[in-house]
């Protein structure tokens, strides 16, 4: 057997192995592709119905959430704050269910709350484990399964799609000019047949996008391995470990209410054209906890985490992206290259288009050992 039959054959194999499952995440990549663009349009429970010159305290809004929300197993988990006048305020509350469960609705359950900011009416109360977005995230992520199950069989799938890239490059390699010509674009005619087309659809298109799904499939395993996500970072950290010192509030000056509305006034002031603004409370029983609060701007580069003492509000650690290590850094906007969002729009509609690509190598593929096989029969 020649080099190019075992390669050929390890292609055939490994694209038919895991066919199915690039399928399903090439598809639900390209629909989650523009989730922030989207959510808005088709969620208009993200909108007040009036814009008014006063809006109600952080706290205040807090509160009517956890009234709202009837299920006292839920503890509140943090808040968003869109620096926009006629959004609402999204308060979510969690609850770990069975960690063991086989699908992840049965894991964990999150109920977000929309509340406008002028009235304090709650708009909707949504479970959010089956908001259309999420639930294509996690069929993404874990096939809806529990991630124990679900993120090495997404994970191993995407290294065998990485293994068919690699491999489908050593076969479209030319071995002339000549050879070449016929590789770089589409000469179809009025005579060229189907099979043709499909053959040139997979090897050109895949040849064009090779990059791009490279990129997508190698930041994705971040979430699929623990240990490749380690290992990035260490590589990123230049052969360190670097551990992350845990802060702790102050209990000599311990009071009952956490300060959210002097936390949020102070963020707004320092950071007023941030996009939005996340604050995420400590639990109830976690006496130590701190408060954190993280600005969201239109770059990532420019994203801020601030550490505040849970009970004076003091800050006790601001945390920007040029503060972080080489391997938090990389972290910290690895989503950004997965969906193309580090380049903007622009960005995202070449990652929508590479994911579209990637679902059809399986099944162009497909069709044309599907023709082979019937063409050695016949």
């Amino acid at each position: 057997m020649t080099f190019k039959k075992l390669i050929l054959k390890i292609h055939l194999w490994l694209g038919l192995a895991s066919g199915l499952i690039v399928v399903i995440l090439g598809i639900t990549g390209c629909l989650y592709a523009f989730e922030e663009e989207l959510r808005p349009v088709v969620h208009d429970y993200y909108y007040v119905d009036q814009v008014k010159n006063k809006k109600l305290p952080v706290s205040q809004i807090i509160d009517i959430a956890k009234k709202a929300n009837k299920n006292p197993k839920q503890s509140m988990s943090g808040c968003r704050i869109i620096n926009e006048d006629d959004r609402t305020v999204i308060i979510w509350f969690f609850e770990e269910l069975n960690p063991d469960a086989f699908w992840y609705w049965n894991q964990y359950k999150s109920t977000y709350l929309y509340v406008d900011p002028y009235s304090g009416e709650v708009k909707k109360q949504e479970d959010y484990n089956f908001e259309f977005f999420v639930f294509v995230r996690m069929l993404h992520q874990t096939l809806c399964l529990n991630s124990k199950i679900g993120d090495p069989i997404t994970g191993t799938a995407t290294i065998i799609f990485i293994i068919s890239l690699i491999t489908g490059l050593i076969l479209w390699w030319p071995k002339n000019k000549q050879a070449a010509k016929q590789r770089f674009w589409f000469r179809w005619k009025d005579s060229t047949k189907w099979k043709r087309k499909n053959y040139d659809l997979h090897n050109i298109l895949g040849f064009y996008m090779m990059i791009f799904a490279l990129i997508i499939a190698l930041t994705g395993l971040v979430w699929a391995f623990d240990s490749y996500d380690k290992g990035v970072q260490w590589i990123f950290n230049g052969g360190k470990t670097i551990k992350k010192e845990k802060l702790v509030s102050d209990t000599t000056q311990y009071t009952l209410k956490t300060p959210v509305d002097k936390v949020f006034a102070s963020i707004k002031k320092s950071n007023p054209s941030a996009k939005s603004y996340y604050l995420f409370l400590p639990k109830e029983n976690d006496s130590l906890g701190t408060l954190n609060a993280f600005i969201r701007f239109k770059s990532r580069f420019d994203d801020t985490a601030i550490d505040f003492d849970r009970y004076t509000a003091k800050t006790l650690r601001t945390t920007r992206y040029e503060d972080k290590s080489g391997g938090e850094k990389f972290r910290f906007i690895n989503y950004d290259l997965h969906v193309g969002s580090i380049l903007g729009f622009p960005g995202k509609v070449l990652a929508f288009f590479a994911s579209l690509v990637c679902v059809s190598l399986p099944i162009t593929g497909f069709l044309i050992w599907w023709g082979r096989n019937k063409k050695k029969k016949a």
